[in-house]
């Protein structure tokens, strides 16, 4: 890593004299009830705080009530040791492994707030800064410093601190943006070489390897991203993998963001503001990341006020913000902080995101989570969230909800649409004690119907994507429990004619209770296909085909329907090409059929399918057996 050599520290050290005492003289002026605030998670100057925590063991009385701010440690955190529950006590922004135990057993404290909020915080007193221990880059040879890693809330603690003590570390990369302090707004400077703390998150199983590929159906190329940290977003940014031109504006930059940048898919060529530029305002990864992001213009550090405010983020067309939860209830309120009584995590910046991602034009704010905690025994998706849990996100801040299961598009729909949509990506062990929940609370029909087991489980093995011969892109997918409002929407833009061939009777209605035959079935006894025109946030199902196996289970009532604008276009043909094709493999022999005599075009389409075809005339129909075999 290219870094200014040791030698201007030494010009510093005799240029300012004062600035370079002993650690013990340094410490000394530290005073009872300070506020004492702690650089973020890889940016802690760790040898600062160890020095400071055995400074006390060795001076228990040195100072007592000290308050430790910070957003989030990935150290050891002495600080939490009992034994000095006189000395210090920490007040957190955001909770991590180490510190959860201390703040629920309350001997540590949690600030919920929104982060782009914290340096309004300190700028105004409301939360006044004593001391600043952070950890900067060496100088260069205009006496400035980098902040690193870390610029994010650091910044601003810096400038409202009366004290500033830096732990200068050759290992901290200088980086672009608005992490530079000159020498002279620090007050003491304590040369230690140590590694950086790195983030090495789990890597992604098969389960959030699904979730990923979902998520990557909902990004498009040129999209600006937003991506939280974990196992998912590592599957989710390896998903991309694929994409072209995105852009990043965040407030954490991974490893995963870096491969992506290293591999030409983030080029920041479409970005609406700060074109050209990755800008995020602190990181957490491996040594290699560091060293990447060591003097790239490419990469620019903001403060966490501008990296996080809505409006900022509101400025990027397509904006896409991706993060992950705790729970979600059938209504669309989530928790990221809280499991119930107990505090998690945090608000962070998630929230900020989200809601400037809604108001960005062509946004998206996307959740994702895996659908069971506990090895499986607990839903993480539930009918209300339970007393005490924090709503992190509210019912208006989510677009799209992921598991891998799936992806629920929720913006704009009514409470009874949400919540199927989210049954619908539920664990399937979860689904029916969903949907009696949801009827008992009245969320959904009471009388909605649900297929439990195997036999509901939604073949997502079956989906495909097709171009009819007249040009038109398709897919093709199995219906689910919750497309009741978009065969709705089918079934009423036919033609009285149209309803009239597919359903043989004069009847026009098409009630909840008629749709629940085509969206609440046995996938083991039949088979419905949409034709959509794309999975977007709202796909327009343009035919539908179906089939109903027989009593000798062998071959299976066959029909379909498809809307008249986009009939004679290859429609009615592509869906019954692939509906016989599961038949087949599902081991049927034949089909049967009634079509009135008037219909040719339907008849055409199954003379297509250059079968054996056996005719008989009742009246006005065509009765049909079609062997498959």
């Amino acid at each position: 890593m290219s870094v200014p050599g040791l030698g201007e520290l030494d010009r510093l050290k005799a240029q300012y004299p004062d600035k370079f005492l002993p650690e013990h003289e340094v410490f000394a002026h530290i005073r009872r009830g300070d506020r004492i605030f702690l650089g973020t998670a890889c940016g802690e100057p760790q040898h600062l705080v160890q020095a400071l925590t055995d400074y006390v063991k060795a001076h228990p009385k040195a100072f007592f009530d000290a308050e430790i701010i910070q957003v989030w440690t990935l150290g050891v955190a002495p600080y939490t040791d009992e034994r000095l529950k006189s000395n210090f006590r920490l007040n957190a922004f955001f909770i991590g492994n180490n510190t959860r135990t201390a703040i629920n057993a309350g001997l540590a404290d949690y600030t919920p707030i929104f982060l782009s909020q914290v340096p309004d915080l300190f700028n105004r007193r409301i939360i006044s800064i004593d001391i600043a221990l952070i950890q900067t880059s060496l100088p260069d040879r205009h006496g400035f410093l980098s902040l690193g890693v870390a610029v994010d809330i650091v910044k601003a603690a810096v400038g409202c601190a009366s004290l500033v003590i830096a732990q200068v570390n050759p290992q901290m990369p200088r980086v672009q943006g608005d992490g530079f302090l000159h020498i002279s707004d620090v007050d003491y400077v304590i040369p230690f070489d140590e590694p950086l703390l790195e983030y090495r998150s789990n890597v992604p199983d098969a389960m959030a390897t699904r979730i990923g590929r979902y998520v990557a159906r909902i990004v498009e190329d040129g999209d600006t991203v937003q991506v939280g940290y974990g196992s998912v977003p590592n599957a989710i940014m390896s998903a991309l993998g694929r994409k072209k031109h995105l852009g990043v504006h965040t407030e954490l930059l991974t490893d995963g963001l870096v491969d992506l940048i290293r591999r030409g898919v983030i080029d920041n060529s479409r970005k609406t503001i700060n074109r050209g530029k990755t800008i995020t305002s602190f990181c957490m990864g491996s040594r290699d990341t560091y060293d990447f992001i060591d003097g790239n213009p490419t990469i620019e550090f903001k403060t966490i006020d501008y990296t996080n405010s809505p409006i900022v983020i509101a400025q990027h067309d397509n904006m896409c913000a991706i993060n992950s939860v705790l729970q979600i209830d059938l209504t669309g309120q989530a928790t990221a902080e809280s499991i119930g009584h107990s505090f998690y995590s945090g608000i962070g910046g998630q929230a900020d995101f989200m809601r400037g991602a809604v108001l960005a034009k062509g946004g998206k704010s996307i959740l994702v989570l895996q659908s069971t905690a506990q090895d499986g025994s607990v839903s993480r998706i539930v009918p209300f969230l339970p007393e005490g849990a924090g709503v992190t996100l509210n019912r208006g801040d989510v677009h799209y909800v992921v598991t891998e299961y799936g992806i629920a598009h929720i913006h704009g729909k009514n409470v009874r649409e949400r919540a199927m949509d989210l049954i619908a990506i539920a664990h399937p062990a979860f689904r029916h004690q969903l949907v009696e929940e949801a009827r008992r609370l009245n969320l959904v029909y009471g009388d909605q119907e649900f297929v439990p087991g195997e036999r509901g489980e939604y073949p997502e093995h079956h989906e495909t994507h097709k171009t009819t011969k007249r040009g038109l892109p398709l897919m093709l997918r199995p219906v689910k429990i919750s497309d009741e409002p978009l065969l709705k929407d089918f079934f009423y833009s036919l033609s009285d004619q149209s309803m009239y061939r597919r359903f043989m009777t004069p009847r026009r209605d098409m009630p909840h209770e008629r749709l629940q035959e085509f969206v609440a079935i046995d996938y083991t006894r039949g088979m419905v296909i949409l034709a959509c025109l794309d999975e977007g946030a709202r796909s327009e199902v343009v035919g539908l085909a179906e089939y109903y196996i027989e009593e000798d289970g062998l071959t299976a009532n066959v029909a379909f329907a498809v809307t008249d604008r986009f009939q004679n276009k290859g429609v009615g043909t592509e869906l019954l090409a692939h509906l016989t094709q599961i038949a087949r493999k599902q081991g049927l022999h034949g089909f049967t059929a009634e079509v009135l005599r008037e219909n040719e075009a339907m008849l055409r389409v199954f003379e297509k399918m250059k079968f054996p075809i056996e005719t008989s005339v009742a009246g006005d129909v065509y009765r049909l057996k079609i062997s498959l075999k």
